[in-house]
């Protein structure tokens, strides 16, 4: 059964777990937490797939403030747990510094690149899937004005809303873009009462679509959007079924595709960069049920041709984390 632990009572729960010392993988989840309907969550099903298909358990762990990574990464490691996979950049600087002490155990971090013999580093072109629901968004726009929300400010985030405004600029050049974002701290990622608020600001300055991508801040974006009557776009798990008949899509990444497969790696996890991208369906655009009715076949059959197009190399969507420009917005 798997463990489930908060770091809450960080000190006991941990010291408990060293003197365990079972082979197990493990994951720690970023703030925001492991059931917030998005970047977390999709981490979270990853292990719970692979926890379902072999019967294996794993730990887990839940960030509550900044100052338990380095105590929660080395904790983990003593105990024996390998791989041990992280959700978020955040964990870049702590990883680096930790790694090179367990040289034996095997760690994998998702968005984000650390350099060292015994990690594996998942990063996402996220802004090939945001290229997609920008079409989307431009042609579900009747008011031709769309929204961003983003998160906590930094590149990363940056790189979806960039991606985002070059597919609205492609499906309609005269498209307006509003671009807001939750904040500059990591608590940018919790704040479902600031997204909606933002959402509103948006909404009352035109914007009839909005692409949040914000994580748990996001929730409350697109509770906002149904409110508002408007549509939005949810973000890394599929949300449309949140709002049915209000989210015209979710910007998916599969970030569980990633856990899944260190997890089923197991202490053979090979180090080194993994790109998920559209190529190998490491992003997309999500379609179900609670869509269905708001994507026209004309949208859908726009959205596949560019699919198509990047995967072949006909249209390349500039990588903000490359070259910190836009050519379709300014941030």
């Amino acid at each position: 059964m798997t463990l489930m632990k908060s770091l809450a009572g960080a000190t006991a729960t941990l010291a408990l777990m060293a003197g365990a010392a079972l082979a197990e993988p493990a994951i720690i989840f970023d703030l925001g937490g492991k059931f917030d309907k998005s970047f977390n969550e999709a981490a979270f099903n990853g292990a719970e797939r692979w926890a379902k298909e072999t019967g294996g358990t794993y730990k887990e762990l839940e960030m509550q403030d900044e100052a338990q990574r380095e105590q929660a990464l080395r904790r983990l490691a003593e105990a024996g747990a390998n791989p041990v996979v992280m959700t978020g950049f955040a964990f870049g600087d702590v990883l680096a510094k930790v790694a090179p002490d367990f040289p034996d155990t095997k760690f994998a971090i998702i968005d984000m690149v650390v350099d060292a013999p015994n990690v594996k580093s998942v990063v996402f072109n996220e802004h090939e899937g945001s290229y997609l629901v920008g079409i989307m968004a431009a042609m579900a726009s009747k008011s031709g004005t769309v929204g961003f929300i983003g998160g906590m400010d930094i590149p990363l985030i940056r790189k979806f809303g960039c991606g985002y405004a070059q597919g609205v600029k492609a499906a309609n050049p005269d498209a307006k873009l509003i671009i807001n974002w939750t904040g500059d701290t990591p608590a940018a990622w919790n704040d479902p009462v600031k997204g909606a608020e933002l959402a509103k600001g948006q909404k009352a300055q035109g914007a009839d679509v909005i692409y949040a991508a914000a994580g748990g801040t996001g929730i409350g974006v697109l509770q906002a959007a149904a409110d508002e009557g408007i549509l939005s776009i949810g973000v890394d798990s599929n949300q449309n079924y949140l709002h049915p008949g209000s989210v015209l899509t979710s910007m998916v990444k599969r970030v569980d595709n990633s856990v899944y497969e260190a997890f089923k790696e197991g202490e053979a996890l090979t180090p080194g960069i993994n790109v998920m991208g559209l190529a190998n369906e490491g992003v997309g655009y999500a379609m179900d049920e609670h869509n269905a009715a708001l994507v026209t076949p004309e949208m859908q059959a726009a959205v596949d041709e560019a699919a198509a197009k990047i995967k072949a190399g006909e249209i390349v969507v500039h990588d903000y984390m490359s070259d910190d420009t836009c050519p379709a917005a300014t941030f």
